[in-house]
């Protein structure tokens, strides 16, 4: 059952000005293993983590780094959640969370699914 949905797109010129205008933001937003990426990877990781926000419904117990993008070994994106993000996660029923990220001509882009294996306090 899809618990949630969240799709978010990034200019990435306008991403790599603020990088450029504020370099604390890079250490901020991204967990060490991201940060040597190049503005379009970066800012596709930051939309990513915006939909997964949005998927969730807000901000309450989010911090940026406990949404890491990881890769598998064949180089799909995913995420390594941690902390209280991966506790409400859990707490919210979530089996799985699907993503999707793209970047081209000058937008990035990422697209997040929740999963929920069943209905869990809804009635028909």
């Amino acid at each position: 059952m899809i618990a949630g949905i969240g799709i978010d797109v990034v200019d990435i010129a306008r991403f790599e000005r603020s990088l450029e205008r504020t370099p604390a933001l890079r250490d901020r937003l991204f967990a060490e293993s991201e940060r040597n990426r190049p503005a379009r990877s970066l800012a596709a990781r930051f939309a990513a983590k915006e939909a997964l926000i949005k998927a969730l419904g807000g901000h309450a117990v989010i911090r940026w780094h406990d949404m890491r993008i990881v890769n598998d070994a064949d180089g799909n994106p995913d995420f390594a959640l941690s902390g209280a993000l991966s506790r409400h996660v859990a707490d919210l029923g979530i089996d799985r969370v699907h993503l999707s990220m793209s970047h081209d001509a000058g937008i990035a882009s990422a697209f997040v699914v929740l999963e929920r294996a069943e209905t869990r306090g809804t009635t028909p």
